[in-house]
């Protein structure tokens, strides 16, 4: 799905010409300086990117063997926070939430009456077994664009595959496998182990993770690859622009965990 990225366009108060003539004469040598110096470019971007209180995403690809797609909008500050609206193969939507090891997900109207009219389900990523904890902690880091940075930045064979346009931002690719012991350590602590489980269980030996970075230090397009698990590609627009993601309100919400728990009463 192509995101049309943002132009600026800033006038010089006097005659000579605009600043835009300037930043087009500077961009390939921003451009060559991203290819040359890998380290150095990496770290200004995640910098960059740190200092961005926000991001639009756009994500497509496959998990566990299933087509997804959604759209939505990141929270860089800490802790990091995303909601973004997926939609099944039946075409309709579903709106996630994700806040720190919590994920909200909402329950379709016509669901919330068996939910006690409930609004929102909760999942404590932490407590929801091997499985769930992978399929939303890969989903988190997989949109995060400063995770995808860091993840290069710690590796020792990063790749320049060349100058790209995407979406209509000229960008700089790179590309690097690692293994998987090299990957977990890109992620959180609390998580690790549900998604070690969970990869070793589907054969999963490397991941490969591709990004694309402007000539402003920003990630435009971000591609992970485990094995047979996952395929995802994610395109970033809109840095800095005001977003206002909120935990929902416990009245609202049910907890997963006590749900279930309530199920294996009535079942005992």
């Amino acid at each position: 799905m192509a995101v049309s990225a943002l132009t600026a366009l800033a006038m010089t108060a006097c005659g000579g010409g605009s600043s835009s003539d300037s930043d087009a004469a500077a961009q390939p040598n921003v451009l060559e300086q991203l290819a040359k110096d890998l380290k150095g470019s990496l770290q200004k971007t995640v910098e960059k990117t740190e200092s961005s209180d926000s991001v639009t995403m756009s994500m497509q690809g496959t998990a566990g063997g299933e087509k997804i797609t959604a759209q939505g909008v990141i929270d860089l500050r800490d802790p990091i926070k995303v909601e973004m609206t997926t939609t099944d193969s039946d075409g309709k939507p579903t709106t996630i939430r994700m806040i720190e090891t919590a994920v909200y997900v909402e329950v379709p109207e016509a669901d919330r009456a068996s939910m006690g009219g409930k609004r929102w389900l909760k999942i404590d990523v932490g407590a929801a077994g091997a499985q769930a904890g992978m399929d939303f902690t890969k989903q988190l880091e997989d949109v995060d664009p400063t995770k995808q940075v860091k993840a290069l930045l710690a590796s020792e064979n990063v790749t320049v595959v060349g100058e790209e346009n995407v979406n209509g931002v000229d960008t700089v690719h790179y590309t690097v496998t690692q293994s998987i012991e090299e990957y977990l350590q890109q992620i959180d602590a609390e998580m690790r182990k549900g998604v070690e489980q969970e990869l070793a269980k589907q054969g999963v030996k490397e991941v490969t993770i591709d990004l694309w970075v402007d000539g402003q230090y920003q990630p435009r397009r971000a591609k992970v690859v485990t094995g047979n698990l996952g395929d995802i590609t994610v395109d970033y627009t809109d840095y800095g622009k005001p977003v206002n993601i909120e935990t929902p309100p416990a009245a609202e919400t049910t907890d997963f965990a006590e749900m279930m728990k309530g199920l294996g009463d009535l079942t005992s």
